[in-house]
């Protein structure tokens, strides 16, 4: 089980690092396919407004915004999860905080995403992730 948790946790890490841009750096928001499977959902439910993408819906603002100058020093980081394992399919619950300039004005923000995950040939793999962030 140890295992599969820390699989599940790089696979969280690889995730939330696909969007920082901090120091210079080139955001890497394409290895959201990666560790996706292609069918995968990412649903925004912020403040009452359910936004749901597939995963080209999902990349193609993200890499936008933060290589144009939108989202600058951006990164966002998890500060406490659960995880539950059984089987071949998992599902965990994080709080996270994110923080960077947008249209040039610092912020910081916090909120929860619930992920789900499934071993798959290819090994575990995200199948749906769901936020909403702290008002």
């Amino acid at each position: 089980m140890t295992g599969v948790k820390a699989e599940l946790d790089r696979l969280m890490e690889v995730f939330l690092g696909a969007f920082d841009n901090r120091g210079g750096r080139h955001a890497n928001v394409g290895v959201v396919r990666e560790v996706f499977i292609p069918e995968g959902m990412i649903i925004s439910n912020v403040a009452g407004q359910t936004v749901i993408y597939d995963l080209d819906g999902f990349v193609a603002p993200r890499e936008r915004i933060l290589s144009d100058g939108t989202l600058t020093e951006f990164s966002e980081w998890e500060v406490a999860e659960r995880t539950e394992i059984f089987g071949t399919v998992a599902h965990r619950f994080s709080e996270y905080g994110k923080s960077g300039f947008r249209d040039g004005e610092w912020f910081e923000g916090a909120g929860r995403k619930t992920t789900q995950f499934l071993r798959t040939p290819d090994g575990w793999r995200m199948s749906s992730m769901a936020w909403d962030d702290v008002r």
